[in-house]
Parts: C-alpha cells; sequence; structure tokens
C-alpha cells in the first residue's frame, strides 16, 4: 500500500486527475544515456528467454516490468492511482498499450519483421503415397477406366467412331481387372457399381454407332438383366430403335411398350417421346389406325408440330377428309412458346434497353426460336400442299380452305405464301392462265408479297418469251422491294436477251450485293462477261462458284470452256475429268474429252472417251464419223462398216455414209459386197456420178457385162450436170448485168443497204468457224479414178469437183472432226437465265 496515495477528502474529487501525469519510467528520450541499457542490449542479457509464467491467464507470469534504476515492481501514478496493469499481490503484467502490435523488445538485433514466419523455409515436402497398397492400385485403377470412358466419348464427339469403340472395349477390359482385383483383396463389397454401368452404357452405345447391333444388343441386356442396375429398364428404348434400324418393327414396338411400362408418369416428356416413336414404327408398318391412337393421345396430352404433321399424314393416307380438316386445325393452333418478334425491334429512348436487345437480337436462343418457327412453318406448308386436293373435289378449293383457316391462326403471314404455293401448283399442271390470275391478285397486297408475286410473274412471261411483259413485271417486283435479288436477276435477264451485256452485269452486280449467296447472280454475271470477252472476270465468276457449289456440273463445263478459250487446254481437260466424276454418263462431255486429247495429238485417249461417248449415246454423227475414219486410220476397215451403217441409219437421204460403207468394203477385199452396195446406192440415188464411177470400175476389174450400161448411164449423168451448171453460170452472169445496167444511178443506196448484210454474213463466218472447217475438210477434191489396168489405190493427178470425198484414197487425209461445243443457249439455257426463280 505504500505505493497507493490517498486523496484527502476535503480536496474536490477530480474525474481526471493524474491522466496529464508522466513517469520517468517510462522515459525514452535519455535510455542511449542509461548504461545498464545498453549494456543489456549489447550483450545476451537482453536475449534471454521468457521466464516461466506465474501466473496463468497473463502474458508472462509474474515477470514484473522495470528499468536499470530501479525494481521490477509496480509503478504507481504521481498521485497514488493504481496501475491497469496491477494485480493484488503486486505483480504487474506488461503494458500492451504502450507496444505497438508485431514489435517485442525482446527482439534480437539485426532480426527482420516477419510476423508469418515466412524465413524459415517451405515446409517439408508431403511423404510420398506408398502405390503398392492395395487400395492405392485400385484408385488408380478406377482413374484409368474413367480416363477411357472420357477419351471414347471425346472420340465419338470427333466423328473417330472406330477409336471411341476400341477406347470403351479397353475400358471394359479394365474394369473387369479391377473387379478382380477387389475380390482378391477380399473388398468385393465396395465395387463401384456406377463405373461398372458407365462402362457397359458407354459400350453398347460405341456399337450401335458402329453398326454392330448384334453386340449392343448383348450389352444393352447385361445391363437391364442387373437388378443392382436402378432404373436400367430405360435402356430397353436404346434397344428398341436398334430394332427399328434393323426393321424389325415388331420387336421394336415390344421394346418401346416395355420401356413405357417401366418410366412412372411423373416422366411425362420421356413417354411422349416413346409414344410417338411408337406411332412412327406403326406408321412403317402401315397400321395407321394404331398410329392413329398413338398420335391422338399426345395432340391430347402434349400437342406438338411434328406428332401434328404425323396425324396429317395418317388420315391422308387413309382417306379421311374430315379429320384431315380437324387434324390441321389443330396443327395450326400448337402454341410455339416463343417471344414476339417486336421484342427484339430496339426503342428510340431507352440506350441501355437497344444495348441490351441487340445483345441478345442474334443469340443462341433466338436463333433456336427462329429455327422452331421456321420447321412450324414448313410442316404447315406440306401440310396445306398435301391436303387441298384431298379435302375438296379441286384443289383450288382446297387451297381456299387452308388459307381461310390459316388466316384465323398465329400463322397469318402464311396465308400469303399458300396463294403463291397455290400459283405453282397451277404451273405443275401446265395451266399457266390460271396461275398468272393467281399471281396478279397480290399486285394490290403489302410490299413483300407483292414482289415475290410480280419476280414469279416475271420469270414466268421469260419462259413464255414476252419479254415486255417480263420486264414490265420485274420492274414492279423492284419497286415492291428494291432488295430483292431475284427481282434484279430477271431484270437482268430481260436486258441480257436485248444483248445490252453491259446493263444486265450491273443488274448482277447489284442483285450481289444484296445477298452475296446468291448463284444465280453470280453465274449469269459470268455468261455475261463471257459474252463480253472478259474472260478473266468470267473465269473469276466461276471459281468462286465452284467454291459454293462443289458439285454443280454447268460450272464445271464453264469453267472447262473458258480455259479452252484462253488456250489452255490442259486445265480444259482437267476441269472435264473433274465433270465426269459428277455425270460419267454424259456423252457430250466425253466427246470434247475426246476432241481436246485428239487436238493435243493422243489418238488412244480420244479413242478411248470418244469410244465412251459413242456407248452412252450412239446418235452422235460428228462421234460416229471420227470413230469410221479412226478404224479407217488404223487398217481396220470392218470395223468401221459398223458406224457408217449406224450413220446410214440416222441419215438415210445422206448418200455420203453409204458410199463410205461401199468403200469399206472394197478397201477390205470384199468386192462382192462393195458391187452390191454400190448397186443399191445407184438405186436409191441414180444421178450420183461418184456411185457410177465405182461401178464402172469395179464392173471392168471383174470382167462384167453391166459395165457398159453404167458407162452410158455415167455419160448421161455427167452431160446432164454439165447442162445444169451452164444454165447456173449464164443465170447468175445475166442477173448481174442486169444489176449493174438497173443500180447505175444509185451505187451508194445500194452499198448503204448491202454492207449490213456482208458484214452480218462475215460475223456468222466468223461464229462458225468450227463448222465451216469441217465442211472444208469434208469438201476435198476428189482425184479420178484410174484406168482398168491400173491398181486400186493409184490415182492420176487429174482432179474433178466432186461433193462426195472417198476416204480410203492415199491422197485423202481423214477427217478431223470435233465434238460440237455446248453453249449456254442449248446445253444450260435454264440456269442461264432465271435459274431457281419460282420459291420452293
Amino acid at each position: 500500500m505504500e505505493n497507493v496515495h490517498l486523496v484527502p477528502e476535503e480536496e474536490e474529487d477530480d474525474l481526471y486527475t493524474g491522466y496529464n501525469d508522466y513517469n520517468p519510467t517510462f522515459d525514452s528520450e535519455d535510455l542511449h544515456n542509461d548504461v545498464g541499457f545498453q549494456q543489456a542490449v549489447r550483450t545476451s542479457h537482453g536475449r534471454r528467454p521468457p521466464m516461466t509464467a506465474k501466473y496463468p491467464g497473463t502474458a508472462i507470469g509474474g515477470r514484473p516490468i522495470g528499468t536499470a534504476y530501479g525494481s521490477r515492481i509496480p509503478v504507481g501514478t504521481a498521485m497514488g492511482r493504481p496501475m491497469t496493469g496491477a494485480v493484488q499481490d503486486g505483480a504487474a503484467r506488461p503494458m500492451t498499450a504502450v507496444r505497438a502490435a508485431g514489435y517485442s523488445s525482446s527482439i534480437a538485433r539485426g532480426s527482420v519483421f516477419d510476423p508469418l514466419g515466412q524465413a524459415k523455409g517451405p515446409a517439408p515436402p508431403l511423404e510420398k503415397q506408398n502405390e503398392d497398397t492395395p487400395e492405392e492400385k485400385i484408385k488408380i485403377l478406377e482413374k484409368k477406366v474413367n480416363d477411357l470412358i472420357e477419351e471414347s466419348c471425346l472420340a465419338h464427339a470427333r466423328g473417330d467412331l472406330q477409336l471411341s469403340l476400341e477406347k470403351a472395349k479397353e475400358a471394359g477390359r479394365k474394369e473387369r481387372a479391377l473387379v478382380r482385383q477387389r475380390e482378391q483383396t477380399g473388398t468385393a463389397d465396395h465395387i463401384n457399381l456406377d463405373l461398372t454401368y458407365s462402362v457397359l452404357f458407354n459400350l453398347a452405345n460405341q456399337y450401335a454407332n458402329n453398326d454392330m447391333y448384334t453386340e449392343a444388343l448383348n450389352t444393352y441386356q447385361v445391363i437391364v438383366k442387373n437388378k443392382m442396375f436402378n432404373n436400367a429398364g430405360r435402356l430397353k428404348v436404346n434397344m428398341a430403335n436398334i430394332y427399328f434400324k434393323q426393321k424389325n418393327y415388331t420387336k421394336a414396338i415390344k421394346f418401346y411398350r416395355m420401356a413405357l411400362d417401366q418410366i412412372s408418369n411423373a416422366h411425362n416428356a420421356m413417354r411422349i417421346k416413346i409414344m410417338q416413336n411408337i406411332g412412327v414404327v406403326f406408321i412403317h408398318m402401315g397400321q395407321y389406325s394404331d398410329a392413329i391412337t398413338s398420335f391422338e393421345y399426345i395432340m391430347s396430352e402434349s400437342p406438338n408440330i411434328k406428332t401434328g404433321f404425323n396425324l396429317i399424314l395418317c388420315y391422308y393416307a387413309i382417306g379421311d377428309r374430315e379429320r384431315m380438316k380437324k387434324a390441321f386445325q389443330k396443327l395450326i393452333c400448337v402454341p410455339l412458346d416463343i417471344d414476339d418478334e417486336d421484342k427484339y425491334i430496339p426503342a428510340n429512348d431507352d440506350s441501355h434497353a437497344n444495348m441490351v436487345i441487340e445483345a441478345i437480337k442474334n443469340d443462341k436462343l433466338h436463333q433456336m426460336e427462329r429455327e422452331r418457327k421456321a420447321l412450324a412453318e414448313k410442316y404447315i406448308m406440306t401440310s396445306a400442299k398435301l391436303i387441298a386436293p384431298a379435302i375438296e373435289s379441286s384443289f383450288a378449293a382446297g387451297f381456299d380452305w387452308c388459307v381461310d383457316m390459316v388466316k384465323g391462326s398465329q400463322y397469318v403471314e402464311l396465308a400469303n405464301d399458300l396463294e403463291i404455293n397455290k400459283a405453282i401448283t397451277y404451273l405443275r399442271q401446265r395451266d399457266f392462265k390460271q396461275a398468272v390470275e393467281t399471281l396478279k391478285m397480290f399486285e394490290k397486297k403489302d410490299s413483300r408479297v407483292k414482289s415475290a408475286a410480280a419476280t414469279n410473274l416475271s420469270f414466268l412471261y421469260f419462259l413464255e418469251k414476252d419479254y415486255d411483259q417480263a420486264d414490265r413485271y420485274a420492274e414492279l417486283a423492284m419497286s415492291a422491294d428494291r432488295y430483292n435479288p431475284a427481282a434484279l436477276i430477271n431484270k437482268g435477264n430481260t436486258v441480257f436477251v436485248k444483248e445490252d451485256y453491259e446493263k444486265a452485269a450491273e443488274f448482277y452486280k447489284e442483285a450481289l450485293r444484296n445477298d452475296s449467296s446468291c448463284t444465280e447472280a453470280l453465274y449469269n454475271l459470268g455468261l455475261t462477261y463471257k459474252r463480253l470477252g472478259r474472260l478473266e472476270e468470267a473465269l473469276d465468276c466461276f471459281l468462286k462458284l465452284h467454291a459454293i457449289l462443289r458439285n454443280s456440273a454447268q460450272v464445271m463445263y464453264q469453267l472447262a470452256n473458258l480455259y479452252e478459250m484462253l488456250e489452255d487446254p490442259h486445265q480444259a481437260i482437267e476441269w472435264l475429268m473433274q465433270l465426269t466424276s459428277v455425270t460419267p454418263t454424259d456423252a457430250q462431255v466425253l466427246a470434247k474429252l475426246g476432241d481436246l486429247y485428239d487436238n493435243e495429238g493422243d489418238k488412244s485417249q480420244a479413242f478411248q472417251y470418244y469410244y465412251e461417248s459413242y456407248r452412252y449415246f450412239p446418235s452422235n454423227i460428228s462421234v460416229i464419223e471420227w470413230l469410221g475414219a479412226y478404224y479407217i486410220d488404223t487398217q481396220f476397215c470392218e470395223k468401221a462398216i459398223q458406224y457408217f451403217e449406224r450413220a446410214t441409219l440416222i441419215q438415210p437421204t445422206q448418200v455420203k455414209w453409204q458410199l463410205m460403207v461401199a468403200s469399206c468394203y472394197r478397201r477390205s477385199g470384199n468386192y462382192q459386197k462393195a458391187l452390191e452396195t454400190y448397186k443399191d446406192i445407184h438405186r436409191k440415188f441414180p444421178e450420183n456420178v461418184e456411185c457410177l464411177r465405182f461401178l464402172v470400175r469395179l464392173c471392168t476389174d471383174m470382167g462384167l457385162k453391166e459395165v457398159q450400161d453404167y458407162a452410158t448411164k455415167l455419160k448421161k449423168v455427167e452431160k446432164m450436170k454439165e447442162i445444169r451448171e451452164q444454165r447456173v453460170r449464164s443465170g447468175r452472169e445475166s442477173s448481174a448485168r442486169g444489176r449493174r445496167e438497173g443500180s447505175a444511178g444509185s451505187v451508194s443506196r445500194s452499198e448503204a443497204k448491202y454492207s449490213p448484210v456482208l458484214q452480218q454474213g462475215r460475223d456468222s463466218g466468223q461464229s462458225n468457224h468450227g463448222t465451216s472447217a469441217k465442211s472444208e475438210r469434208l469438201s476435198v477434191k476428189l482425184k479420178t479414178l484410174p484406168g482398168s489396168n491400173e491398181p486400186y489405190e493409184a490415182s492420176t493427178q487429174q482432179e474433178i469437183d466432186a461433193s462426195y470425198v472417198d476416204p480410203l484414197g492415199p491422197q485423202m487425209q481423214r477427217p478431223k472432226t470435233a465434238a460440237r461445243k455446248r453453249t449456254e443457249e442449248d446445253e444450260f439455257a435454264d440456269e442461264e437465265l432465271g435459274d431457281d426463280l419460282l420459291p420452293e
């Protein structure tokens, strides 16, 4: 109590007395002058470990606080107030109020602040688990099985079905080894049934994906028969699906019904799907009444678009008109459960809402909604087109009923499409008048329908070659919807036929700007560039089109034709070879390949393709002529006879083919047959000079009596021919003289009148270069026949004018024929102008 000072009673009680008093014990300013303190700091005296606590509950027990100047006893204030750290027995605890957190006076000199003890270094590594124990081995094996199942599923997702099956089989082997190992260690009660189920289920699925149906069914049976697997009965649906693929419909129905019995009513969606599958199987079995029962139950419990469509098909199959109508009404009343399109129209005043709408305008959910709506519209349109001719006396009345029903439903915008389909049905029935009248009804409708109807009208008039009306309706379609690519294509087509190719190209380009995937516009643009002679640009168009339509025969042919025009026969051959892989039986393509190889000098390849072309189309005169000439060049005249006989059947009025047959007989040494053939030709064509000459020659060499008769006839025919030629020459001279006398004063007018005709003749001559060249090859000068004492192969140097060329003489050159080139006018006219303009 000596340290406690009592306040005198007479003094006023001051609550704040003593707080400003300062104890010199805690004066830290003179510590550097305190010898004892400095010595304690420099020596290990200050580093002694703390003493054992004397009193529990305090920080340092009975250690009193003191300095070098006094004993370690509690210190009171100047006014005698007890200290907060004092206890009743005189012991004191440390003053925490004057010590900062994390610091201590006992810290050694040079140490760093490390309250978390990180300076001690990293923690020692964990002890490695012993993998030799049975439990560890089982865990590792389970992980390997799970990894194999995952790898199998990923391989199936990539489309590698074989690898997925191999991984599934390996997982099955590992799982069986795992079970054996558990049985050996006596832990069979801890077998992972979920892992076994996963392995068997994945293996069965992979068997089914690889069309190994027997193995898949056996694996599913293992799962289904195991009572330890919960809800395994649902897998009978998968087994029924396999039986359906195998067309074992009876067992499919059985397993679907077994699965249906094992699924509770709580899972109504699953039961509806199984019922739908049962109905589809009944349709394949032709049991439409049973299928109708299933579908009607579904439409009463949970109606959907697919089931409604299948129900209409069943009613159509049994020919029930009234029930078809009721089913159609149910179909258009099925709710789609999608948002209205107006939801995605941005507002003008709320920028935040506009940003949200822009973000969700094309998200996955909206795409799914659009796909669902498009599928529903497709089923409704198909149903209407199917039942319209069956529910009423005429298809027009049926369409009208369907249109009325659709107008009162949520699919009101489909009514106009049904009207257009009605017009297309008229077109399929060749009733163009009714089709045009139906489409003209849309001229006063809204812009979208008006544009579609005008587009179809333009196309119809274009097919009828009424280009003025086609142009009028194309303009109407463009005015209703300038961004309609079909309308722009129709407008370009009407300009194309007027040979204004530059303007047509502009319309096709605009159609491509509005719809970059419009293949018709790109094709027509390529043809337009081809007409303009801009072959490189045309080639670029068709190469782009080939990247879109990989298997289009028209595009491949155009590419081959352009490369031929660019004098690159190797590229042309390559594209034609690709074309033969798409259309291997096209005789014109094969003939064109033969012509290109013939121009390159490869006769064997040319013969192969010409022969293939003849097999598919044995009526092409140019191919027949080339094959006959080829066999003559190779000294196989007997084989050439069948081709010239075929040409005789195709063109019986052309004497040259019969003369070629006779020449082949003569060349092969069968003179008797040649003589009979020439006599037969003489009976059919008694004024043919070449036939009479060969008859005179053959009869003379064979010593026949008819030689004099044929010689007399030959002279008469030659004389008649000379007289005829003289008359022709005199007529030409007199007409020319009359023209010169009558037009002496109007030379300039005559020149102006006939110069365009001459120009046109030059143009047509250039355009028919291939035909004229071919005619020149076939109209060479025939050498005169040798005398009776000369061999058949000899000839004199006299020349006579003849229209027939004997292909057997030594001076004769084999005619180098070319297959007629396909042009866009005759081969692909429908693709060239207005391709696919009618809506599907």
